[in-house]
């Protein structure tokens, strides 16, 4: 009797199934990723006039701190001066940047100098600012050269009068700025009234 061949054959492959989606990323409050953040644009100017190091003598040995002091300002006649501590140099600076922004105000500007002479007082720290013709510059230094900057004072005389402390340096500055007044106002004060000028 012959023996007869079974053929047997193999099973069909399974097809191949998709790919599974990628599972979106998480937006932990808002962040899209270090690629997709715009940088921040900053308006104004900001300057760094001082930081101090502060240390604290612990039981494992010294423990470090930072402050800095910030002007900011619109060079159009805004400023403002802010202070800030952190155990970081970077956080200090940001700190105080954020308090000088909430302090700027407005000052009285007489196209690029400042109508009349002002004596400021904070403190120790006395500063005097006289106006200045067009091209003359911002003849100050430390603190004060940094206030006049940003508050977009370009031509004027300043003369330091007391201490030489940065902060207080500063705060005087800004209390003489403070103290500007425009003629009109001066003049109505004393009862008098501005002459127009005649051309000649």
């Amino acid at each position: 009797m012959a023996e007869e061949t079974v053929v047997i054959d193999p099973p069909a492959a399974a097809p191949a199934e998709a790919p599974a989606p990628a599972a979106p990323t998480p937006s932990y409050g808002g962040f899209r990723g270090r690629d997709d953040r715009a940088p921040r644009e900053t308006d104004g100017v900001e300057k760094v006039v001082h930081i101090n190091r502060c240390a604290k003598v612990v039981k494992g040995g010294r423990r470090f701190s930072f402050s800095a002091l910030v002007v900011s300002g619109d060079a159009k006649g805004k400023v403002g001066c802010g202070f800030g501590k952190a155990n970081e140099v970077s956080d200090a600076i940001k700190k105080a940047t954020e308090a000088s922004r909430k302090n700027m105000f407005s000052i009285c500007l007489k196209d690029s100098t400042i109508p009349h002479e002002v004596v400021g007082s904070h403190g120790g720290g006395h500063i005097l600012l006289k106006h200045a013709t067009p091209g003359t510059g911002i003849i100050a230094g430390g603190g004060a050269r940094a206030v006049l900057e940003a508050a977009g004072v370009k031509d004027v005389i300043g003369k330091s009068l007391g201490s030489s402390n940065h902060a207080n340096v500063v705060r005087a500055t800004l209390a003489a700025l403070t103290a500007l007044r425009p003629a009109d106002e001066i003049l109505r004060a004393r009862g008098k009234e501005i002459k127009e000028r005649k051309a000649l």
